[in-house]
């Protein structure tokens, strides 16, 4: 009997240990990554959407892979060479470092983003609908860089602004305008690099789905005032009050005057939108619900919503906002830490119910991550500047 207990215990154990071998088993179809350094091999990605990266530092005693708020170890060879990989990531854009002895550093291999208040290294999982955001055959638009000075905060800045195919060759056409803004620790790099906010207009436009249309990206990040020496912060509410006033007033003193001054846009409220991811969306939020007569069209990406409530305490917002569009990753809407302002769902379909033109987008099997923001525009640009 006890023969028979002992070889059963032994078989299961053996059994699992098995089908834990078979669940980890590593799919050796790695590619290069599509945002590597030239000539770069690592890091590379698999069809499970696993990250590997590789480098060489022979005199380290530890090297780990930090992906996805998560830390796996590498492996050393006898020449020094660190490898190891991930497990399978979202569909989409992922920052990511190296960590090599418990310091954090950029992969030599890749290309640099800029995010979480740094220049770091950046991948991407091939995704199923990456067609959208595709380099293709089409006409192209420019993403230019615009230096100019704010008299507001007695500073020179600097935009980024995506005019579209023709804009130089048609010089009497004006476009409307879309203010689209990044998320806390970014800047105004990230939706042309890592939003791939040009590449999607291209193709909406060349296939006819949206209106030409400019997009200025802007700096908007901003910090807190410190107490005095000494002091404790003090309690409060979250973000702290007025803590969206200091771009608000660059966005309408500065940098709305500088682009109609130098573009050919259409210079009015009906032809003016803004969006913005997280912090971005958030800074939509308070900015559009302060300035009706500013913007006609809103955009919150994974950045809160709007209620009745907000609505009532904003006077003309109503009436003179043609479209609220409001989304999320599907795995932000499962999580209930979801943004400022209640259920993001409720809210924009009461909105509706009071007939407002609201819209409420889902990025499936996405979180608080570039897929859900560059699904977010490719949903919303078409639904920008309707006749």
């Amino acid at each position: 009997m006890y023969k028979n207990v002992f070889a059963l215990i032994l078989f299961l154990t053996f059994s699992g240990s098995l089908c834990l071998a078979q669940q980890q088993k590593v799919i050796e179809d790695f590619k290069p990554s599509a945002v590597n350094q030239e000539g770069k091999q690592f890091p590379q990605v698999n069809s499970e959407g696993r990250v590997r990266v590789q480098i060489s530092a022979p005199e380290a005693l530890k090297v780990q892979l930090d992906i996805g708020a998560v830390k796996y170890d590498l492996v050393k060879d006898e020449k020094g060479v660190w490898t190891g990989e991930s497990a399978p990531q979202d569909e989409g854009f992922h920052y990511y470092q190296l960590n090599i002895d418990g310091a954090s550093v950029p992969d030599p291999n890749s290309l640099y983003f800029y995010g979480a208040s740094r220049w770091g290294s950046g991948i991407e999982i091939p995704a199923k609908d990456q067609d959208f955001y595709a380099v293709k055959n089409v006409p192209h638009g420019q993403v230019r860089e615009q230096i100019y000075f704010s008299k507001t905060n007695n500073t020179t800045r600097r935009c980024f602004i995506y005019t579209p195919p023709g804009y130089d060759k048609d010089t009497k056409t004006r476009y409307p305008v879309l203010y689209l803004q990044h998320g806390g620790g970014e800047n105004e790099t990230g939706w042309s690099a890592q939003g791939k906010a040009g590449l999607i207009m291209d193709n909406l436009i060349a296939e006819g789905k949206a209106k030409p249309f400019i997009i200025v990206m802007d700096n908007g990040s901003w910090t807190m005032a410190r107490p005095p020496a000494g002091e404790r912060p003090a309690a409060g509410t979250w973000p702290p009050q007025g803590w969206a006033d200091g771009f608000m007033n660059t966005l309408l003193k500065d940098i709305i005057p500088m682009i109609d001054a130098n573009f050919r846009t259409l210079a009015d409220q009906k032809n003016r939108a803004m969006a913005g991811l997280s912090m971005g969306g958030m800074q939509t939020r308070v900015i559009t619900l302060a300035n009706p007569d500013v913007f006609s069209h809103v955009g919150m990406f994974s950045g809160g919503s709007i209620s009745t409530e907000d609505v009532e305490k904003a006077p003309g917002f109503k009436e003179k906002v043609k479209l609220l569009f409001v989304s999320y990753g599907s795995r932000e809407i499962e999580n209930p830490r979801r943004g400022f302002g209640g259920d993001p769902k409720e809210n924009t379909d009461k909105l509706k119910a009071l007939g407002m033109n609201t819209h409420f987008y889902v990025s499936p099997q996405t979180a608080h991550e570039w897929q859900s923001w560059r699904r977010s525009l490719y949903q919303f640009a078409p639904l920008l500047f309707k006749n």
